[in-house]
């Protein structure tokens, strides 16, 4: 077995130049395995190749795999992601992955900007205000998911309806609301990770749906779910499929 000319120029195109060391000491295992991600896999679907890298980049995170996500925000860089994307994609996960596993990538980033002489510090891009961001994020949420949302909030027990209070304003109005990334792209990448988290079938049933509503058709979900597939693994991506046929029936 050898290494395809399109697996070949394919990783070529995120890592130029770039050694493995695995391929050293793993040989057949690499070939194996670059046959299948950079040639097979990334054959299908309708992401570009920024898009693509930037929802593995996400799933990585969900993954907590720091040694494959320090070489995924390289090849994002590589292949034009900027710096306040691949920043806004850390800060996105925060509320679907939690910031106990999020923190040290962030670090891990800044490790990575630094040496490629890029300032960690970027500008900021939140549009909203202490007064403003439960208000905008409720309006992003109809946007997004419709009157779902009302009826989320009439159903919630009195003891829990700060829940929805915090989804609208914490996980919407503080993040979906943020410059740097457009809605289209934080739903696509809130689903990369929740296939990558697992165990998150209520939730990835739901923002299927939210995806067909801001413009990413069942085709685009099918493509994402494929190119997450070396990444994550099989069962998770079988039950992303599972839950895209039963939210989108034919």
């Amino acid at each position: 077995m050898s290494i395809s000319e399109t697996a070949s120029r394919n990783h070529e195109e995120l890592w130029p130049d770039y050694k493995s060391r695995a391929m050293q000491t793993d040989p057949e295992f690499i070939e194996l395995f670059d046959n299948f991600a950079f040639d097979e896999v990334i054959s299908y679907g309708n992401l570009d190749t920024r898009t693509r890298v930037m929802m593995i980049l996400g799933s990585t995170i969900a993954c907590q795999a720091p040694g494959e996500y320090k070489m995924m925000v390289n090849a994002a860089l590589n292949v034009g992601v900027t710096p306040i994307e691949v920043k806004e994609i850390l800060y996105q996960s925060v509320p679907y992955v939690g910031i106990a596993k999020v923190v040290d990538f962030i670090y891990i980033t800044n490790e990575i900007f630094s040496e490629r002489k890029i300032n960690p510090s970027l500008e900021g891009q939140s549009t909203t205000t202490t007064e403003t961001r439960y208000e905008k994020g409720l309006a992003v949420q109809k946007e997004i998911f419709g009157d779902r949302i009302d009826k989320m909030y009439k159903d919630s027990p009195p003891d829990q309806i700060h829940i929805q209070k915090y989804l609208s304003a914490n996980c919407f109005g503080d993040y979906y609301t943020r410059t740097g990334l457009d809605i289209k792209t934080r739903e696509l990448l809130t689903l990369s990770m929740l296939i990558a988290l697992g165990g998150t079938e209520p939730q990835i049933k739901g923002h299927i749906q939210g995806n067909i509503n801001v413009g990413n058709d069942k085709k685009t979900q099918l493509s994402l779910m494929t190119q997450l597939l070396p990444y994550v693994g099989y069962p998770r991506t079988l039950n992303a499929i599972r839950c895209l046929n039963e939210v989108i029936t034919e």
